[in-house]
């Protein structure tokens, strides 16, 4: 933002914080005038990370049902495209037999939640167990001072989560929740600190400021 006043043969520029990039300037000076949503968000993300560090069964609940509601949606616009792509005489299948696929992986998680949630540890735990292996096993073909047993290290420690993760997966997915709630009361925490730093700046632009400068 800047404001630039005349008097005589010189000009005087009172910069604001602008750039040579109006489209920039302009993205700035919205986010300063809006600042309030993005403490609304900030406020909505800490609230989540409460509860998902005090109720991470009601947490885990709310994500599964998040999960299903999005797969019905996503079965249900799968088998309008399929039905129209039919009409005009295109390649129809594969878009009705995905659209049932999701329906019923939406159905899975409406009906029975924990075996939802069990699919999800339990994938997670052949990735964790699959993905270290795949570590330790390029490790070996690493120069040690290449850093060979960091990696080496990286993958069994890959392999034992994998494995807890398939022992006690309740246990992981209340983990996880966990570290989930963790994230959001960091990130809401930044979002508020934003959403303040923004609001000062808006307070601080004079009202006769021009939007793009010369």
């Amino acid at each position: 933002m800047a404001s630039i006043t005349s008097s005589g043969n010189s000009v005087v520029r009172q910069d604001f914080g602008s750039t040579d990039d109006p489209l920039m300037d302009a993205m700035s000076a919205g986010l300063a005038r809006n600042w309030w949503v993005i403490a609304l968000r900030g406020v909505f993300a800490i609230l989540f990370g409460i509860i998902a560090i005090v109720l991470p069964g009601v947490a885990i609940a709310s994500l599964v049902l998040l999960f299903a509601a999005y797969m019905l949606a996503d079965g249900l616009l799968a088998i309008v495209a399929g039905v129209r792509a039919a009409r005009q005489g295109e390649r129809w299948g594969w878009l009705i037999l995905e659209g049932i696929a999701d329906i019923l992986a939406s159905a899975v998680a409406f009906l029975w939640p924990l075996v939802t949630v069990l699919f999800f540890v339990c994938l997670m735990s052949a990735w964790a167990i699959v993905s270290g292996t795949m570590l330790m096993v390029a490790a070996f073909r690493l120069h040690i001072d290449h850093g060979r047993w960091l990696m080496l290290f990286g993958g069994i420690v890959s392999v034992i989560w994998g494995v807890l993760l398939f022992l006690w997966p309740f246990v992981g997915a209340l983990v996880l929740t966990w570290w989930m709630g963790g994230y959001a009361l960091f990130f809401g925490g930044a979002l508020i600190a934003l959403a303040f730093r923004l609001r000062r700046r808006q307070q601080q632009l004079p009202s006769g400021t021009v939007a793009n400068p010369a």
